[in-house]
């Protein structure tokens, strides 16, 4: 059975993307535990991220790298934070959290119901700084 990032990457659940390449896509997440935070996703099914192909792998980091350079532009926070968990969705993915401060990591304060034009607004933003970095990838 699909996931349900490979149904978001297939168009059957709507999501907020910001990036689409050939191998990989980020959009926000729908429990954002602050304004910017993204998944960056590999388009293959993979569930844990020591199981990724090498060269997969890589270029998940690199758009991670090119997001967070954006989220960092987008909404200045101190650091962007990454993190790799994997045990609510079974596809690998990449948190990137705007922080402020250490405890901008906990999955506990996660908005279990955000505001759709907040979201929105946000990925327009990052969309946008996304742009401003020359990037094409920019869904």
């Amino acid at each position: 059975m699909a996931s349900i990032f490979t149904r978001i990457i297939q168009g059957e659940i709507p999501g907020r993307f910001v990036w689409k390449d050939e191998h990989v896509v980020a959009f926000l997440t729908v429990r954002p535990i602050r304004p910017g935070h993204t998944l960056v996703v590999p388009r293959r099914e993979v569930d844990y991220w020591i199981d990724l192909e090498p060269e997969l792998a890589n270029r998940v980091l690199s758009v991670s790298q090119i997001v967070s350079r954006a989220i960092q532009n987008a909404f200045a926070p101190q650091k962007v934070g990454l993190a790799i968990v994997g045990l609510e969705v079974r596809h690998v993915h990449l948190h990137l959290v705007p922080l402020q401060g250490i405890a901008d990591l906990d999955f506990a304060k996660a908005d279990p119901n955000p505001d759709p034009k907040a979201l929105d607004a946000a990925a327009e933003k990052l969309r946008a700084a996304l742009r401003a970095l020359g990037r094409r990838e920019v869904a």
